[in-house]
Parts: C-alpha cells; structure tokens; sequence
C-alpha cells in the first residue's frame, strides 16, 4: 500500500471515515450473528433434534467458508472487494433467511452451509479492503478497529439472543439480523468504487487459475466435510464413515499444500508457519468455546442468557488483547507477544474442566474465558497485520485467504474432532461431564503447540528481515 498518511491521520479521521464506519458496522452485524447463534444453538439443538450433531450446526459452516475464501482470494486480487463483498453479502443473509424458516435440523444445516459460503467472501474482501483503503502504518490500528467492534455485539448479543431464544423464538435471533446488513452496505458501497483490483497477470493464465483454485476449494471443502462426517458416524456406521474419512483425507492431501504458501505444511520460517499457526489458534480456541454454552446449560442447569453471558467476557477479552497489541510503544516484538497470547489460551482450556465441578461455581468460566479471549486478541489480530506487511501488494488478497483458509480449516477440524468425540461419547441422560473435560484437554494440547510454531513466524531470511523490521518502525 503507496499511500502515506498526515501526522493525525487514523481510522475515523475525515480521510478514512466513511470506509472505517462501514468495515466496523459489517463486522459488528458478524459479530452478533457469531455470537446470538453461540448463545440459542442449545435451544435450537434441543427442539430441532440435533443435540448428538451439535458441533456439525458450527464446523459446516466453517466448511463452506473455506470455499468461499478461496474462490474470493483471487477475484479481490483481481477485481477488488466490491464483487466477493456483494456475493457474500447476499449468500449470508440467505443463510440466515434458511436457518430462521427451517422445521428440521438437517434443513438448518443447510442454512449454515449457505452463511459459510456467504462468511468466506465477506471475510476475505474486508481484508483486502483494510490491505488497500489504509496505509501500512494504519494496518494495527485498524485491527485493533474491528476488534473493539465485536465489543458491543459481546454486550448485547448473547444477553439478547438468550431471551429471544427463551421467551420469544430462536428464529427470531436468525430473521433480526438480515436487515440491518443494509445500513453498513451503504456505507462502504461509495468507497469500494475506488478499490478496484490490478491484475498482474493475462488474462487467459488468470482465468486457468481462477478455474484450478476454484477446483482445489471445493476438493477442500468437500474433504473436510467427508472427514466430519466419517469422524461423526463412525461408532453407527464404521465401514461407511472410514471410507468417507480416507476419502476426506485424501482430498485435503491433494489440495491443502496447494491453496497455501508453500512450506506451510513443514512449518517453513516465517509467512507459512504465520499461516498454520493461525490454524492451530482458531482449532484449539474455537473448539472449546463451541462446547462451553452447551456444558454450563446441560451439566450445570444455566439458563440460555447466563450460559451467553460467558461469551461476552471472551470478546470483551478478545477486544482488550487487540487493543495491547497495536499501543504505538511495545516493548516486546510481535513474534512474543504471539506466543505469550497462545500460552494463555493453552493454560486457560486446560482450566475449562473446573466448570464441570460440582463444588465449583459455573460462574468461573467467565473469567476464565475472558483470559482465554484476551490471549486470542493478541493473536489473531498480530497474525492479520503480519500477513499484509510479509505480501507484495498484488498477492495480499491471496495471502488473506490463504490465512483465513487456515483459519476455518483450523475451526473445522477442532470443531469437528471435538464433535465427533462428543457423538461418540454422548449420554442420552445428559451426564457429559467427563466428555466435555477429556475434550477441552485434547485442545488445550493444540494451543500448547501454537506456543511452539509461533517461535517460527519472525522472518527466516536476512533479506526480508531488514524490510520487515523498518515497516514495523514506521508503523509505531
């Protein structure tokens, strides 16, 4: 990004107003969806009869975000945000449409799967945007931006969802969302007229790109959900379900190296270790909070609201971590601060079991949880900035995707591990406890090895070392 910025130049100055405004109202309108929906699935699980399938109700949508990041990566590149905004705009809220009309559990699924789809693009373009709108020294601020912004959906979201999921309907949490993805459109729509894309390449090799990118999303998403399934049914179906997991793992095989920098995989210095750490986050952190709400209304009789309120103090944790990062003085470098971040969420998932406790008060996993959020805050939002100041200006749309590829995979698989671990070991009497804690071990496991890879994230090669170092200094 060329452009230079005035000594007084930040996100909600007149320069950068407008767009700030609606990148923050798209991802409060996010969210709130992420977080109403954490709070009434318990309700929806026990109405619509998926209570053995609820983690599906959360890794298929991560699933299909992971086809809609890849196909958005290349058209941003290409054409800029305002194509992958408006498609996924549109394919979430249809997916909310399909949730809130829904009479079965495997119809609200499909709803899911749509607003995954929809969640991809959206999230893909929001980066580029940030990548082209605002100039490097901007890029931790802005963060720190979208962050804050999930402070107010953390307050009223899951207090909101809770009594609109007991008192009034769980539909109502999904068809209340929908109109209010107008107000922020409107306000960005200006503003993306001047972000347009600039191809670098022909256009016949972009097109033959596109199409093998296209082809390689949808072998991933397709593997990752054959790996769901066969993990969810293999104690009721075994030939079946282990056929569709060797399947699974052998599209996720054939197209994960090739949707992400090379070296990912082998955890290379720099760029593709930043990548699959980011994996390893959302897989642990993700996981565990998917099962929190569910714990403290089956196993220790909290209403819906209350369960909710437990994920407010993560966001509100995630939202303080995020601000810590971008202060203008840090005494510590990025690559510390990342994992001091994983270590907490580690030590924190590690605690979850407490909850279970019956001498223990439920009420301690929200501070617990708050601690986990802060750690997740300093991750995430370090992993974002790095990946713009490590990508050429023609690859950051790629480069996004591919970190947020990483992202949903990481949330898919620890989502949908921890599901199946939970179908498995499931009591139809609701006596859990032990299944939750043994869960949230394994993943506290996962966290602890994010602290490992995260050493491996500063940059491997002297020459983009000074590079990276002097773009650091400008930005504080």
């Amino acid at each position: 990004m060329s452009t230079t910025t005035r000594q007084g130049d930040g996100p909600l100055s007149r320069r950068y107003r407008l767009v700030t405004i609606g990148l923050l109202g798209l991802v409060t309108l996010v969210a709130f969806e992420a977080l109403a929906v954490s709070t009434a699935m318990p309700v929806v699980a026990r109405e619509l009869g998926g209570v053995r399938s609820y983690g599906l109700a959360f890794s298929l949508f991560l699933t299909m975000q992971l086809l809609g990041t890849v196909l958005a990566g290349g058209w941003s590149d290409r054409r800029g945000p305002r194509g992958p905004l408006l498609a996924g705009l549109a394919l979430f809220v249809a997916g909310l449409l399909v949730c809130g009309l829904s009479t079965s559990f495997p119809v609200f699924l499909v709803g899911r799967v749509v607003s995954g789809a929809g969640g991809g693009f959206v999230g893909v373009a929001l980066y580029v945007i940030v990548a082209r709108a605002y100039p490097d020294a901007l890029h931790p601020r802005v963060f720190g931006w979208i962050s804050a912004a999930w402070v107010l959906p953390s307050v009223i979201g899951p207090p909101v969802a809770g009594w609109l999921a007991e008192d009034v309907s769980w539909r109502a949490v999904f068809l209340g969302v929908p109109p209010f993805a107008v107000f922020a459109l409107i306000a960005l729509l200006p503003r993306l007229a001047h972000l347009e894309g600039t191809p670098t390449e022909p256009a016949t090799m972009a097109a033959g790109e596109r199409g093998r990118r296209a082809l390689l999303g949808l072998a991933l998403a397709s593997g990752a959900t054959l790996v769901q399934w066969g993990a969810q049914e293999v104690v009721r179906a075994p030939v079946v379900a282990l056929a569709a997991l060797a399947a699974g793992a052998v599209l996720l095989v054939v197209s994960l190296p090739r949707l992400l920098p090379p070296g990912t995989l082998t955890l290379r210095r720099g760029l593709p270790s930043l990548i699959a750490v980011r994996g390893l986050f959302t897989a642990s952190f993700f996981a565990a909070e998917t099962f929190v709400p569910l714990m403290l209304v089956q196993e220790r009789g909290l209403r819906p609201l209350a369960a909710g309120l437990t994920l407010t103090g993560g966001a509100v944790g995630w939202a303080t971590g995020s601000w810590a990062q971008s202060t203008r003085r840090q005494p510590f470098s990025r690559t510390t601060l990342l994992m001091l971040g994983a270590a907490v969420v580690a030590v924190v998932i590690a605690a979850l079991p407490l909850g279970v406790l019956p001498q223990v008060s439920p009420y301690v996993v929200a501070p617990l949880w708050l601690m986990a959020g802060f750690g997740m805050g300093l991750c995430m939002t370090i992993t974002s900035v790095l990946v713009l100041e490590l990508s050429p200006a023609a690859e950051q749309g790629r480069n996004s995707a591919s970190l947020q590829i990483s992202d949903a995979l990481g949330g898919v698989m620890g989502i949908g591990l921890a599901g199946a671990v939970f179908a498995a070991l499931h009591q139809p009497t609701g006596d859990d406890g032990p299944v939750f804690a043994g869960i949230w071990f394994g993943l506290s496991l996962i966290a602890a090895a994010a602290v490992l890879v995260g050493r491996r994230t500063a940059p491997g090669t002297p020459q983009g070392a000074p590079a990276l170092e002097a773009r650091r200094t400008t930005a504080h």
